[in-house]
């Protein structure tokens, strides 16, 4: 059965987005003391725009550029079979030592729990990190895992029929949270 994605409501715009880029990366300063040691890892594919998007937020106010990593999680998830035959595989490049690093992990929005567990399970498996928090722009609740964000753009309660779009001007043009519903065809 086919399914639709019906336009259901705007939930944030650029501005509402920017400003809770900003509100996240002061967090981030303050709950770490500082940035010193902090590290940035993108989840592709949007949490990479997210993670640049906070790394210039952070430099502007901190005067430092955190390292930037890219992780895809694509063969650690517990749904691979259930993907498509062929899976697209992207790039995972973490430019520094995971070993004893502080990483904050970033994705667009945190449903199940699944992808974190997946990238958590990922990083790990390149070293042992000091730390890992999870930055994300939109928290629609569901979890299936007991994982939290310690960093939240917007607090967004869904039905599982809804669907949450996290748009990003590198794949979508503009820059702003839909919600959509889920109809079958």
């Amino acid at each position: 059965m086919a399914v639709s994605l019906e336009f259901k409501a705007n939930i944030m715009d650029e501005q509402a987005m920017q400003r809770a880029l900003r509100r996240v990366a002061h967090e981030i300063i303050e709950n770490n003391r500082g940035v010193e040691g902090l590290t940035l890892v993108g989840i592709q594919r949007r949490g990479v725009t997210l993670a640049r998007m906070l790394a210039d937020l952070i430099e502007q106010v901190e005067g430092v550029r955190l390292p930037l990593g890219v992780l895809d999680i694509t063969f650690y998830r517990d749904d691979l079979s259930l993907l498509q035959e062929h899976p697209v595989v992207n790039a995972t490049d973490l430019p520094f030592q995971v070993q004893d690093a502080k990483i904050i992990m970033v994705d667009d929005v945190l449903f199940s729990g699944r992808t974190a567990r997946a990238a958590m399970d990922a990083i790990c498996d390149m070293g042992r990190p000091a730390l890992i928090q999870l930055a994300v722009m939109v928290d629609r609740g569901h979890r299936e895992l007991p994982i939290r964000a310690d960093y939240v753009g917007k607090n967004l309660p869904t039905s599982k029929s809804e669907l949450v779009g996290v748009h990003v001007p590198e794949y979508d043009g503009d820059m702003g949270v839909v919600l959509y519903e889920k109809k079958n065809a």
